[in-house]
């Protein structure tokens, strides 16, 4: 199996302190596999031990400084008077105090809010076909947009990644007026900017290709009832979504930038 360490405590700083012991305590040349539990109400006791520098937001100049205190362990950090600690470090010096005593209020983030979206594929082999490479952009850019509408988000930026031959990478976007979540608008401007470099280029064969979106944000508001086209433009959508979900993503794709 996958070897690993684990540890496990009542706050995220003590468990990630058991997890670096844990992984302290394999052998030289063995990977670290251990579990290392701290009970709650033990972390100070866990700590003591433990080299000053284990510490979150201890670093060498930090650990220096703490040198003349008589201070090179966790359990003595946390026996020094906080009143000195903060007089010598400022608030920082409260925060070592509190961190040293197995203390840590922070809560735990499962989830983080998305700041881009991207697709992206490397080819087996170099591509030079320009209708495969518009294809690939239009899958991708299909691909963004439906996670956008899963999520109730729009973008405002779009973004293509590049790569040749050559392995030479490069990225460039584009923001139009008005915020997006439709592969129509996205695929438009994939194709546009793909287009431009790869003429700069001379049209030599990629190696990679990718679209995202940044600039991610929740709709303002509903567009009216009474907006007929918008209406019609959103009852396509729904319909384009529920045979992709039924028949895959390759049900349906739209045609973008198909030039002769």
């Amino acid at each position: 199996g996958l070897p690993c360490s684990l540890g496990i405590a009542s706050n995220k700083l003590v468990a990630k302190i058991a997890t670096d012991v844990g992984k302290m305590g394999a052998p030289k040349g063995i990977s670290p596999n251990a579990i290392t539990i701290v009970p709650p109400g033990d972390e100070a006791e866990f700590l003591a031990p433990l080299p000053v520098t284990m510490l979150w937001g201890v670093g060498p100049k930090t650990a220096e400084k703490l040198i003349p205190l008589g201070v090179t362990t966790i359990g003595e950090l946390a026996a020094h008077p906080e009143v000195d600690l903060l007089r010598r470090f400022g608030k920082n010096g409260y925060d070592l105090a509190l961190r040293a005593k197995g203390i840590d209020n922070r809560p735990i983030v499962i989830e983080h809010e998305a700041k881009s979206i991207s697709q992206e594929v490397t080819y087996v082999q170099d591509v030079r076909d320009p209708q495969k490479l518009h294809q690939t952009l239009g899958q991708q850019s299909a691909q963004v947009a439906r996670q956008l509408q899963k999520q109730n988000l729009t973008a405002r930026t779009i973004k293509i990644k590049l790569r040749w031959s050559d392995f030479t990478t490069l990225t460039r976007q584009v923001t139009p007026g008005q915020p997006f979540d439709d592969e129509g608008t996205i695929g438009h401007h994939a194709v546009d900017l793909f287009e431009k470099e790869w003429q700069q280029a001379e049209r030599q064969p990629v190696r990679l290709i990718g679209v995202g979106v940044s600039g991610l944000e929740k709709p303002p508001q509903q567009i009216g009832l009474w907006d007929l086209d918008w209406q019609k433009d959103e009852k396509l959508r729904q319909t384009i979504t529920a045979l992709r979900d039924r028949f895959g993503e390759q049900a349906l794709q739209r045609g973008i930038g198909n030039k002769k």
